[in-house]
This record gives C-alpha cells, structure tokens and sequence, in this order.
C-alpha cells in the first residue's frame, strides 16, 4: 500500500487529469490513473496541483517588526535602512525566533516550502545569524531555509564585516551575500563584488548579492557580478537579486548588459512589492516603475525569479508571505499579461526560484520529493488572478497544512447563491 494518492490533479501545461502516488517521502509514478490504494487518498477534483512556492529572496532577521521603533514614513529604501540601524541595537535572540518562527508558519499555511533569507552579519555578536540557524533546524522537517551571509551596512563601509562574515560562514551560514551599491564608492562596490565572489569560490558556495538597488543608472555593479561569475567558473551557482538599477538605463547598455547576464548564467532575482514601493523616489513625474526588466530578461533565456523581501519589517509595511501576491503584483508592473508570460510568472515563484537556490528533489516527477501544494484553481491563470487558497500543503507525503474552500453565499432576494469566483462559474456563452 502507498503513503498517498493525490487523484484527479491539474498539472501545469498537461491537458489530461493526473493521479501523484507517493511513497517514502518521494513521489513514485504520475499517470492518469494510479490503480491500488494508499494509506491517504486526497481528492484534488479537478484542481491545480503544483510543486511548493518558493521564496528566493526574503530578510527574517528583520520580519514582523513592523512598527519598532516607528513605522517608514517615507516608505523609503534610505529610511528602512536607518530604522534597521536603530533597531538592530535592541534585538534580542528569542525574539528572533519567535518572529523568524511564527513567518515560517505563515509560509508553510501559504504553500511556500523553501525560502532563501539574507541575515544581516554586521554586528559583533552575529546574533541573528545564530538565531536562525537554530530555526534552519527546528524547520528542517517542514521547509527548507538557505542563509545568506549579508553585510547589510557594506562589506568594506562597516568595520569587520569583513571577518564577520567570515565568521558567519564558519558557523554555517549557506550563501555569499553582498550589498555593493551601498558601499561608499562605485570603485569599492566593484572590489567588493570581487571579493566577496573570490570567498565563494573558495569556500565552493553560492553568491546572492543585491545588486544595484537604486534609480542610478550608473549603478552597474550586476556587470562585475557577471564578469567575475565566468573568471572563476562560477556559472549557474550565482544570483544578482533586485537590479533596479536597470530601469533606468538606456535600452543599448541594457541588452549589452542582459547579454552577459545570459553568458555568465546568472539568475536574476525581482523583488516587486518592495522594489516598485522602495524605488523610484528621486524623481517626480514620470516614474520609474522600480523593477528590473523581467519580461526582456525572460525572452534572453535569463532565470528569472521572484522574492517576496520583506514582511512587515522596517522596509515593508505588508505582506502575508504569499507567493501569489509576488507573483500578481509582479505580471501588472512588468506588463505580462499574455497567456505565456503569465505562466512564466508562475514559474518565477516555483520552478525559476527553485532553480536559483539549487533546490535538490524540486518538481512534480517520480523520484522528485513528495512536495506539492493544492491550489483552489483550475491552471496557473486562475491560481494568480485570484491568489487561490491552499487547500492541501503536502511535504514528503505529509498534509501539514489545510484550508476550507473559500466561498461567499450571496442572498439576493429570494436567490440564494455560493460564488468562488472561479473560472467555471463563468456564463455558457454557447447557450
């Protein structure tokens, strides 16, 4: 007898209903019909069945701050900054950890099983790194959490980050970070990105740095990245995340730039609730829409992904930590309505994401985890236009997170009517 059969699942870009058996934590055969039976039998009805959301940028040391010391006012990149500053003196290890645990839960209930957290290294103490490495192992069981080592106020702006961060690996920490367009010269951005790239080959890690969070069009430190990603053969283990810089820059440089990007085999990481919020404040009209250019990065073959950043931190005063609020946000700012780039988006949240952390056992195949997520949705489409309830979140076979189907009773009149609205409930125009 199997662990679990989920039966009659949508799979995205497959016409015909599915049945995922499951065995042993993996997923062991997807066919139109499983014959046998299993120990839980989940019916999806017809539903989206897809491989769990993945956060590929997000900051936990900071989460669930929201109002400490004082809410941003200006909603401003510079003024997250400095509260953070004010704030960072105060932190205190099991509140980390009860604000790190409690976004986890909201991840887990919002279907979102692998989130990549920068933590910020420039404090003696390296409190919050040792906060959430005790939390990358309490939630071993039920998401997978990447640390990235972050100099949040520079690697060579703040006195020590340099051996901090050092120290931050030693302890653990999974991934290179870096904040280049924050140190206190473009030329010590650039030796900083060197350095920082040269640690990871080194130590045979990742890299994720920020990379020209700004409304400088000369702000090019993503052109470094690329550079020293393919001088020391570092293809594929590499990310730049934001690149807000990139909206400002003349269409030529741009394709030159996303050129490289593709060569050196970077993926790029857009954050769009934060980065349309945060960015674009140095001008009055027109406005810069404060996202790097998704859409043409997609059709150069780059790996796109999506972050959420931030949750009710010093930067942002909202969020849930859904993915599909990410994803919603992110196809209207970068104008990708058609079928085909919303289903990209999609992917920007799932399969790009997971690609870009170098998730192991990712996707809906047998021998893949057992790792699924069951939407109130019919097709990616849907799922995004309506940021669809989780009905089931499934890890290594196990429910460990549920939700009712969300529906209205509408009473109009004497009619009395339950809408969801959902794609099938739209009038038979054929009658």
């Amino acid at each position: 007898m199997l662990d679990l059969i989920v039966r009659r699942c949508r799979l995205k870009g497959c016409s015909q209903e599915q049945d995922i058996a499951c065995e042993d934590g993996k997923i062991v055969e997807v066919a139109p019909s499983i014959e046998g039976s299993a120990a839980n039998e989940i019916p999806a009805n017809g539903c989206l069945v897809t491989p769990p959301f993945v956060d590929s940028h997000f900051h936990m040391d900071a989460t669930l701050t929201y109002g400490r010391p004082r809410v941003n006012q200006s909603g401003t990149l510079l003024e997250g900054i400095a509260l953070w500053g004010e704030l960072k003196p105060h932190l205190d290890f099991d509140d980390i950890k009860r604000r790190a645990r409690l976004l986890c839960q909201w991840a887990v209930a919002k279907g979102n099983l692998a989130i990549r957290t920068h933590v910020d290294v420039c404090d003696p103490e390296l409190l919050a790194v040792r906060a959430l490495l005790e939390i990358r192992e309490e939630m071993r069981p039920y998401l997978d959490i990447q640390l990235v080592a972050f100099p949040q106020d520079g690697y060579y702006r703040y006195p020590n980050a340099e051996n901090l961060l050092k120290d931050a690996l030693d302890l653990g920490v999974d991934v290179v970070g870096g904040i280049p367009h924050f140190e206190r010269t473009m030329a010590e951005g650039a030796r900083s990105v060197t350095a920082l790239c040269e640690l990871a080959a080194e130590r045979g890690l990742l890299v994720d740095l920020h990379c020209d969070e700004t409304d400088d069009p000369q702000s090019r430190h993503v052109e470094t990245l690329a550079f020293e990603t393919q001088r020391l053969g570092m293809q594929g283990r590499v990310c730049g995340s934001h690149l807000t810089s990139m909206h400002s820059m003349d269409n030529y440089y741009a394709g030159k730039l996303m050129a490289l990007i593709h060569e050196a085999q970077l993926s790029t990481i857009a954050n769009p609730l934060i980065n349309i919020t945060l960015q674009g404040r140095m001008e009055t009209y027109p406005k810069r829409r404060g996202l790097t250019r998704v859409k043409e990065m997609l059709e150069q073959g780059i790996n796109v992904a999506f972050g959420h950043d931030c949750v009710m931190d010093p930067w942002y005063s909202f969020g849930s930590h859904d993915m599909l609020e990410v994803a919603h946000m992110g196809l209207h700012v970068g104008q990708m309505t058609g079928v085909d780039q919303v289903n990209s988006v999609f992917d920007a949240v799932t399969v790009n994401a997971a690609r870009a952390m170098q998730l192991e056992g990712y996707g809906l195949s047998p021998g893949c985890n057992a790792d699924m997520v069951i939407l109130q949705a019919a097709d990616p489409i849907e799922a995004i236009r309506l940021r669809a309830n989780r009905l089931f979140v499934i890890r290594r076979g196990n429910v460990i997170a549920s939700s009712p189907e969300a529906t209205s009773l509408v009473r109009l009149g004497e009619r009395e009517e339950t809408v969801g609205f959902r794609n099938c409930e739209l009038p038979d125009t054929k009658r």
